[in-house]
């Protein structure tokens, strides 16, 4: 042993033998309740079990440390899968971007929305929104399946579902953020809340506000996580309205630019082809830019909800269409800005949900 950092001093025999025993007891005792602990904890909250101080960027008890320790492999696994599913189908990446987006609207960011319908659930995959429309339910199931051989009962599908969301942008050409992790998997869903707070394609800018506004998301969140539809496809059914009877005059929607309305006619008949599909941002549908916001002042966006930041008569929304239109790396820092904190809204941390085994039915 060292005191003062630099002199030895070695006890006496007969010091150790007196103190030996209740230094033993003391160990052993320490150990077997760090053990105790460490053991709970990681059960119930992975990764806590190894401080509980501030891990610097805090989001409601999230942060992005939390697999640090119980399951470092977490982010390699995720962008692995995501990979080759989105490599496979380069539209996947969209299609697990709007499920995180249609998860965190209805009862936080819980994985509520991957539950199947059982005696005691009924599926937010039937409300109108989401039936025959969401997607990417089988890369989260191979995500989830993988994680639980490396390290079981420890990541959260909620938590899958931010890391995709995020792992989906990169791989497409958009931004990378800090994502604060930690959530915990609902035991329940909400089909009347998948109903009512996603926003339709046919929205007004006031009633996107109040939507948002519910889920504490302002108009710069709006505009920014709207511009998540640079990729993707939207099905006919989501915009026909727009072309064949916009104000119920059987007129078409007179703010549609004329080359990019017959375009959208050739794909979408008046009668049948509702799940006929076409790009949200045709120009660019697989890379994440800024070109939707480009589309929109050219009167080409593709949902009523995308024109209307333009043509509502909201002067804050004008404005941040013509920004991030002009200035890409501003639409990449706030899409990055406003999808940590849509991701941190209302999660269960703690000990409250669980981690489910499988993402479509509780434990």
């Amino acid at each position: 042993m060292y005191t003062n950092g630099s002199q030895s001093t070695i006890p006496s025999p007969r010091s150790l033998c007196t103190r030996a025993p209740m230094a033993s007891t003391k160990f052993h005792f320490f150990l077997a309740l760090q053990v105790l602990l460490s053991s709970t904890l990681t059960l119930a909250h992975p990764g806590l079990g190894y401080g509980w101080g501030n891990h610097g960027h805090n989001y409601y008890g999230l942060y992005p440390e939390f697999y640090e320790f119980s399951c470092p492999q977490v982010q390699d696994i995720v962008m692995t899968i995501l990979e080759k599913a989105i490599s496979k189908e380069p539209r996947m990446a969209a299609s697990l971007l709007r499920l995180h987006f249609h998860d965190c609207f209805v009862q936080g960011c819980d994985a509520s929305v991957l539950l199947d319908d059982s005696a005691m659930i009924v599926s937010e995959k039937n409300s109108g929104p989401n039936k025959n429309s969401l997607r990417g339910f089988e890369v989260i199931d191979e995500i989830k399946a993988r994680l639980e051989e490396e390290c079981p009962h420890t990541v959260s599908c909620a938590d899958i579902l931010a890391l995709a969301a995020r792992g989906s942008t990169v791989l497409s050409g958009g931004p990378y953020w800090q994502l604060p992790l930690g959530r915990r998997d609902s035991r329940t869903a909400s089909l009347s809340g998948s109903n009512t707070n996603i926003p339709p394609p046919n929205s007004t800018i006031q009633n996107l506000i109040t939507l948002f506004k519910r889920q504490g998301l302002d108009e710069i969140d709006l505009v920014a996580l709207s511009g998540g539809h640079t990729i993707g496809m939207a099905r006919c059914v989501t915009f026909k309205q727009r072309l064949y009877n916009q104000n119920g005059n059987n007129q078409p929607d007179e703010t549609l630019e004329r080359t990019y309305y017959y375009g959208l006619k050739s794909v979408c008949p008046p009668s049948g082809g509702d799940n006929n599909i076409s790009p949200l941002d045709f120009a660019s549908p697989k890379e994440f830019d800024n070109t939707y916001f480009k589309l929109i002042l050219w009167g080409k966006g593709l949902l009523t909800s995308d024109q209307v930041f333009l043509t509502g008569n909201v002067e804050k929304t004008v404005e941040l269409v013509k920004s991030y239109a002009k200035n890409p790396a501003l639409f990449f820092d706030q899409f990055a800005k406003s999808m940590v904190k849509m991701g941190s809204m209302s999660p269960l941390t703690g000990f409250v949900g669980e981690v489910r085994e499988n993402c479509r039915r509780i434990n």
